[in-house]
């Protein structure tokens, strides 16, 4: 039983990504990222921030374009037309949620997003190459973190049963489309699933991405699995300073004794996201420049 640290398997990623940014500005190569972020969600500007933070640190060359949450969807797609058509933007991210009536046409917003430039991962040309297994396509980061993860462990993939708790677009469906590219056997389960935890409990890798605290318990993990839990969620907690904790959908402690190696929330998966989102922007500039 151990932890499997996230913040670890990031840090190589990014010396990797950082070796590559060297290597690109040698080429005379500069891979850039535009970050548009609108409104004034609290949660999107921390996450932006860091994107823009570690962009800095690795040599990105970072645009960050905070627009009212007045914005009409004919000035968005605008503004994205013209950072498709920037040969200094090697990638492009509109960070989610979107405020008020352009939240309605998220999807449609991201559809207007050179796939090539995609570096969320999240246009339908990308999801496509996913599900085909064509590499030359951008994967979702979390998801890819994930398998990253596992890979980290030394896990052989192929032939394991995996069962993914969540299909969202986000993170359930990719999630599953690349382990069944690794030729896992795959099971998806949902809030719609008879007997989750029977289900759960025949998974050698049991991934779960449901939004929902703690809802994983010792009797849903097989003894010996590996658990990547890729929620967090903040609990009301009196005993902590802040008044609040941060736990994940799988509750550690009840599940620790049974696995043989589970994320922590957080340190998990969630410096993974950002790892990643770095990798696909340097991929976009390398395909880009090709």
């Amino acid at each position: 039983m151990r932890n499997i640290d996230g913040k670890a398997v990031a840090a190589k990623v990014l010396d990797s990504v950082a070796q590559e940014v060297s290597a690109l500005k040698e080429q005379g190569v500069t891979p850039g990222l535009a970050v548009v972020i609108v409104g004034d969600d609290p949660a999107s500007k921390v996450y932006v921030g860091s994107k823009v933070k570690k962009c800095e640190e690795l040599g990105i060359y970072s645009r960050k374009i905070a627009l009212p949450a007045e914005t009409s969807e004919a000035e968005l797609r605008t503004l994205i037309s013209d950072l498709n058509n920037d040969d200094a933007i090697s990638g492009i991210l509109v960070q989610s949620p979107l405020p008020g009536d352009l939240r309605k046409i998220e999807d449609d917003i991201v559809e207007g997003i050179d796939p090539a430039k995609d570096v969320d991962g999240f246009h339908p040309i990308n999801v496509a190459k996913l599900v085909m297994g064509d590499d030359t396509g951008f994967v979702p980061c979390t998801p890819a973190g994930c398998i990253e993860l596992l890979k980290s462990e030394g896990v052989e993939l192929s032939g394991k049963r995996a069962v993914v708790v969540g299909r969202s677009m986000i993170v359930g469906k990719p999630l599953a489309a690349l382990l069944l590219n690794e030729s896992c056997t795959v099971t998806i389960a949902h809030s719609r699933t008879t007997d989750i935890n029977a289900v759960c409990s025949e998974a050698d890798i049991l991934l779960v991405g449901v939004g929902v605290p703690e809802l994983i318990k010792k009797d849903a993990v097989k003894r010996g699995a590996y658990v990547i839990d890729v929620g967090i969620n903040r609990v009301d907690d009196p005993s902590k300073k802040k008044g609040y904790r941060l736990t994940g959908d799988v509750d550690y402690k009840d599940v620790f004794e049974n696995c043989e190696a589970i994320t922590p929330v957080p340190g998990g998966v969630g410096p993974m996201t950002i790892a990643l989102l770095m990798q696909n922007t340097v991929k976009a500039a390398k395909l880009q420049n090709a």
